[in-house]
């Protein structure tokens, strides 16, 4: 099948789901343990390391080969790669949520990571390939609100799993519901997914594989454990060392007879500042859960169901927008780009002046659903036209990027930002300095979001 064949196939509503479904259930899984965290502790008696491994062992994991699954998409297939990651995350989840002590827990998580590396990245691909024009439009958007909005729904669902104790079982259920819903997926979804030949004339750039894995291990072992063990000297040269193999990678996959990122992905015009954009914006989403969870919780004393249940009218106003975008003229779709950051970041500066005393419930709704839909529109229709300037032989590659660049955002984010929250005498002090940060940031999106504007013109 060549690329120009691959780009025709369709897919219906049925598939679609599919791969909405599995994305959902890999972006819950990297936040969904984290409020059960105590009771994990208690019953499997594990140490400070084994629950950090429990709680980053995905996130690692899913960072380090998440360029390189893509590219295993290419080689055998965008369907089957998506299913057999499916396969080994379903797995992966009935032996964590069978787990009789902290290292098979440990491998469980490691294993999801791997089989949700494989999986994520094809969603994407798969989306750009089985769609276009608006029906790609109204896709994206779709794919959007899951990817961004899985890590709060994680919170919320863990909140809740933990505070009913279904069938006595604890924190189990939120592993094991993967399962059911994992075989149903691979059930239909040989038959619902579009399917695509293998790329019989490449091969995976092993060399390219090894400097990857290594500059992305470098980076993110810091990021994710640094601010642990003080940011002490191993931390930021680790850091150094992982920036000078990235930037080695970048200069062999130039050189590749056939790279494992083809860096031509970042040639038309504004791709380069829509995904810049598109970070800064997922980076500051993530920096401001993560804060606004501790100081609900730690500050004002809200149980975790409390504090995940509070992010819901941020969710819906993100739902609503990500719903919505793509129906409106498209001469009104260009600036809510630009416009999208700047009201998150208005909207979360109001929300934490007000916030000074106590959490101002009522005035919240309405200032979360702002700054959820402000977020959607800052990235939604953002990443939905940067997939229409690639050609579908870059599908794999878009998909990486943003995957990876997501990913990265998001530590960098919670270890940059959430760093000065947890640096400041109290919650209340660290929000504000948080939230401030955050805002300079969104209006550098905002700008970077205004540059990607010429993508549009032909």
């Amino acid at each position: 099948m060549t690329e120009t064949t691959r780009s025709r196939a369709t897919m219906g509503a049925g598939g679609l789901a599919v791969l909405l479904i599995g994305q959902t259930m890999a972006s819950m899984d990297g936040s969904i343990v984290n409020v059960a965290v105590p009771t994990i502790r208690a019953e499997l008696r594990a140490s400070d390391a084994a629950i950090q491994l429990v709680i980053a062992g995905y996130l690692l994991t899913t960072g380090v080969l998440v360029v390189t699954c893509a590219r295993v998409g290419d080689l055998v297939g965008h369907r089957r790669a998506f299913l057999l990651g499916l396969a080994a995350f379903t797995a992966a989840s009935l032996l964590c949520g069978l787990a009789p002590n902290a290292p098979t827990l440990v491998a469980g998580r490691i294993l999801q990571g791997c089989g949700g590396a494989l999986m994520v990245p094809q969603v994407l691909s798969l989306i750009q390939l089985g769609h276009d024009g608006p029906r790609r439009d109204r896709a994206i958007a779709l794919y959007s609100m899951v990817l961004a909005l899985g890590v709060a729904l994680g919170q919320i669902a863990g909140g809740l799993i933990v505070s009913v104790d279904l069938f006595g079982l604890g924190w189990r259920p939120a592993f094991l519901i993967n399962v059911p819903v994992g075989l149903a997926l691979l059930g239909t979804g040989p038959r619902l997914l579009p399917g695509d030949e293998p790329g019989r004339h490449q091969r995976l750039d092993v060399s390219g594989v090894l400097i990857l894995t290594t500059a992305m291990t470098a980076i993110l072992l810091p990021l994710v454990f640094g601010r642990e063990y003080g940011w002490s000297l191993w931390a930021w040269l680790g850091l150094g060392a992982g920036l000078l193999a990235l930037a080695g990678f970048a200069r062999h996959e130039r050189r590749a007879a056939s790279p494992l990122l083809d860096l031509d992905v970042l040639g038309p015009r504004g791709i380069k500042p829509g995904l810049t954009a598109c970070f800064i914006v997922m980076g500051c989403y993530a920096a401001f859960l993560f804060s606004l969870t501790v100081h609900l919780q730690s500050g004002l004393g809200f149980s975790p169901l409390g504090a995940g249940l509070t992010f819901v009218p941020y969710a819906a106003g993100f739902a609503t927008l990500s719903l919505t975008w793509a129906r409106l003229p498209e001469r009104w779709q260009g600036p809510l780009t630009v416009l999208g950051p700047l009201a998150l970041g208005g909207a979360l500066a109001v929300l934490v002046a007000l916030a000074r005393d106590g959490w101002p419930t009522l005035v919240s709704v309405p200032l979360l659903l702002v700054a959820g839909g402000g977020h959607a529109a800052g990235y939604s229709p953002l990443i939905a036209r940067l997939s229409a300037r690639v050609d579908a032989r870059h599908a794999s590659g878009l998909a990486a990027l943003n995957s990876t660049g997501t990913l990265l955002a998001s530590v960098t984010g919670v270890a940059a930002l959430g760093g000065v929250f947890l640096a400041a005498p109290d919650t209340s002090g660290g929000l504000a300095s948080g939230v401030g940060l955050t805002v300079a940031l969104l209006l550098v999106a905002a700008l970077c979001a205004f540059a990607a504007r010429p993508a549009d013109r032909s």
